[in-house]
């Protein structure tokens, strides 16, 4: 799974708790894919057991950069590096954001020149609930965020990569009509996403995906779903302009069969020139 010489790799993975994924076989999926940079979602550990995980396999001599949830079990997200990072900003340095573990930003100066990586989980969110005003806050801070984060003035590109818990267009999402006025698939969402596309983000999974439907990203542990290919797309990678033209391929690593699944998403992997 290497990349062609010339080129690097992100993975972005929810790996819906790291040590089950451990146990499943996740990190040594992600040990194969022989990546640059990794971003890792819902990793539901504190630090000291996500670096024991890490320990045991060949990641554990990587760059960790970690915000985990202050409840246990929940949220956490991760960024993995090859190389030392030169600056890491955790949710509760950002304005807006809740610290809640769900907004990680690394800088890092290789392996294709300064870049900022972003692992973000957004909230899941519940229509006309409290639970889908906090999305929206953290969407609201998040669209903020991405503003100051592509300002031509910092000279880097930057990828904000993740369980964005959104389908943008109807070709993400199977069952479209059954999931309108539901959480994942609102339009008060969906226009976030408009709103960035328009400001020149770019969706590197529609972009390399092809018209839809799908590539879809994840599939309910339940019934039959994943069998019929019953998923959402809400994995996303969006990059700048200008790092979006240097990507290269972008790959959703579906499991073969339901027993090979080692989380309910499958990764999401782009290649970059260098």
């Amino acid at each position: 799974m290497a990349a062609p010489n010339g080129t690097w790799t992100l993975v972005t993975a929810n790996v819906n708790g790291i040590r089950a994924a451990s146990r499943r076989g996740g990190l040594a999926w992600l040990e194969a894919a022989e990546a640059d940079v990794i971003c890792l979602q819902e990793i539901r550990a504190t630090h000291e057991q996500l670096h024991e995980v890490l320990r045991e396999t060949t990641l554990g001599d990587w760059h960790v950069a970690h915000a985990p949830a202050p409840q246990l079990g929940r949220a956490g997200v991760a960024v993995l590096t090859r190389e030392q990072p030169s600056a890491i900003r955790v949710d509760t340095k950002v304005k807006g954001l809740d610290g809640l573990g769900r907004w990680l930003e690394v800088d890092c100066d290789g392996p294709g020149g300064p870049i900022t990586v972003v692992s973000a989980y957004v909230h899941t969110g519940e229509a006309d609930t409290p639970k889908q005003v906090e999305k929206f806050r953290f969407l609201a801070a998040m669209d903020k965020r991405m503003a100051a984060l592509r300002r031509p003035s910092r000279g880097r590109g930057v990828l904000v990569c993740g369980d964005l818990n959104v389908a943008h267009h109807q070709v993400d999402i199977k069952n479209w009509r059954g999931n309108r006025g539901k959480a994942g698939f609102l339009e008060e969402e969906r226009a976030y996403f408009d709103g960035w596309l328009a400001r020149h983000w770019v969706d590197l999974g529609r972009a390399h995906g092809g018209d839809g439907p799908g590539p879809y990203t994840w599939w309910s542990w339940r019934g039959k779903s994943f069998d019929t290919d019953g998923g959402w797309r809400i994995d996303y990678a969006l990059a700048t302009a200008d790092l979006a033209r240097r990507c290269r391929s972008v790959v959703v690593g579906r499991a073969a069969t339901y027993d090979e699944r080692w989380s309910d998403h499958a990764p999401v992997v782009a290649a970059f020139t260098r």
